[in-house]
């Protein structure tokens, strides 16, 4: 997953850019706003030793260390680099099995990278390195568990699904290929190489369901939103409706070959953190 990715996570809650992130956690309280940054510095640590050029034994190393020093914060013995994360940990209930899953979700591009995963894959690949966050997040944000845990599970898959899909091209250059099996073989494609796919003139018949399977996960967030208070969901509302910008910025542009990076304009970011951080 591509350092942009990861910040979009940590985004919801490792996604987008910096500056998203930092414009809907801004508005929160300072020891929420604390939390959300706590967590988005863990996401970019452990995704950018995914996304590293060490040997991949270095990398799979480094990650199993993130391990321990999360085990060693939940027995009460912290390391240097999570001392600050005792009280948000205490404070917000974060759980220990979500930090590892994240951790567990980089890892997966590790050992060798991901190539055309089946849905199944995709689908725990989206769980751990975006829902996991959302888990971690909607504690942060004081939500009920049934609602925050189902909003983690959605908006989650939403996001990172959106990164996928706008994400093609910078993934093939890193060798990665996110789309999955069954779409591709749908669609007549055999090939799992990411150039290959990427230059494809079938790639839009993969990418039309995704970026439906995306849509049905921004709705159905919408809908576990609109039933909890305003203030608790002000945050990943901001995050939604950016990554819901971006989503439809790439099907109006389409999905063919070659394809022109989209950008949601200043003026939309503007207007989106106006509408949900202060009306």
């Amino acid at each position: 997953m591509s350092g942009e990715a990861a910040a979009a996570n940590a985004n919801y809650g490792s996604t987008a850019s910096g500056s998203s992130f930092y414009a809907a956690m801004r508005i929160l309280p300072a020891a929420q706003r604390e939390a959300m940054f706590q967590i988005y510095s863990f996401c970019r640590q452990v995704d950018d030793i995914a996304d590293s050029h060490e040997p991949r034994e270095q990398r799979l190393a480094a990650l199993q260390q993130w391990r321990e020093d999360i085990d060693a914060l939940y027995r009460g013995t912290p390391p240097a680099r999570l001392k600050d994360y005792v009280a948000s940990v205490k404070t917000f209930g974060l759980r220990r099995e979500d930090f590892l899953a994240i951790v567990d979700g980089m890892e997966m591009d590790v050992p060798a990278d991901i190539r055309a995963p089946d849905m199944a894959t995709l689908d725990l690949y989206c769980d751990r390195v975006a829902s996991a966050v959302g888990r971690l997040s909607v504690r942060v944000f004081g939500m009920g568990e049934e609602d925050g845990i189902a909003l983690a599970h959605h908006l989650g898959r939403a996001l990172q699904l959106t990164n996928i899909l706008r994400d093609i091209d910078e993934d093939a250059g890193l060798g990665r290929l996110y789309l999955p099996r069954e779409g591709l073989l749908l669609a007549g494609i055999t090939s799992d190489d990411p150039h290959k796919v990427a230059t494809d003139k079938a790639l839009p018949k993969v990418c039309a369901p995704l970026a439906q399977r995306a849509a049905m996960h921004f709705a159905k967030a919408d809908e576990i939103m609109a039933r909890c208070p305003r203030r608790a969901v002000r945050a990943p509302r901001i995050m939604s409706r950016y990554y819901r910008a971006i989503l439809d910025l790439l099907l109006a542009r389409g999905f063919a070959a070659p394809r022109e990076p989209v950008r949601v304009t200043k003026l939309t970011k503007l207007a989106i953190i106006f509408r949900y951080a202060f009306i």
